[in-house]
């Protein structure tokens, strides 16, 4: 595989974040979890390659998608749409009281690299009992993994999706808290 078609394919993947929920009928979900824990309700959703997390506290929502961009999503409530590739810092305060921050962070690796890659994190997925769905490409096994952790006040939640072809791996750590 060459170099730009490795490129091409990181280059699809975006973060979308929206201050509304999304309708489930837009996703193939593979797993879904929903935590309700005092003033909030946090649900995420595994898909392969991709993943939607919601995080709401009374009126205010707040919904985190990555996706590799080929679905029709809606318009409406979108706050910010950025690619994936490299690394990336994010926060938005969708209230006084309700505050959004993401880390990502992306590379591709060599065939060994990503063999053991996939390995060190379908177990530590298996460990933690994260959401997590395996499929396989044309060039090998893939995996997406959702860990969240809750505490009184925010939720904690890092994936990762791993694409056999290109060697790809993206990382996200999110935090969603309320005042």
């Amino acid at each position: 595989m060459t170099t730009p078609l490795k490129s091409a394919s990181l280059q699809a993947y975006r973060l979308i974040l929206y201050r509304r929920a999304l309708h489930p009928e837009l996703f193939n979900i593979k797993s879904r979890r929903v935590l309700t824990h005092g003033e909030y309700e946090f649900e995420a959703w595994v898909m392969p390659g991709q993943h939607v997390m919601r995080f709401q506290r009374d009126t205010v929502c707040a919904t985190e998608l990555i996706t590799s961009g080929d679905l029709q999503l809606p318009q409406r409530g979108l706050v910010t749409a950025m690619p994936c590739a490299g690394e990336k810092d994010h926060d938005h305060p969708f209230s006084d009281d309700v505050n959004y921050m993401t880390t990502i962070q992306t590379e591709t690796l060599p065939e060994n690299l990503y063999a053991s890659t996939y390995e060190e994190l379908v177990e530590f997925g298996q460990e933690s009992e994260a959401l997590m769905h395996f499929w396989n490409d044309d060039f090998g096994p893939c995996v997406s993994i959702l860990d969240s952790q809750r505490w009184r006040k925010e939720v904690h939640a890092q994936s990762y999706h791993l694409l056999a072809a290109g060697g790809i791996v993206i990382r996200s750590q999110t935090i969603f808290e309320h005042a």
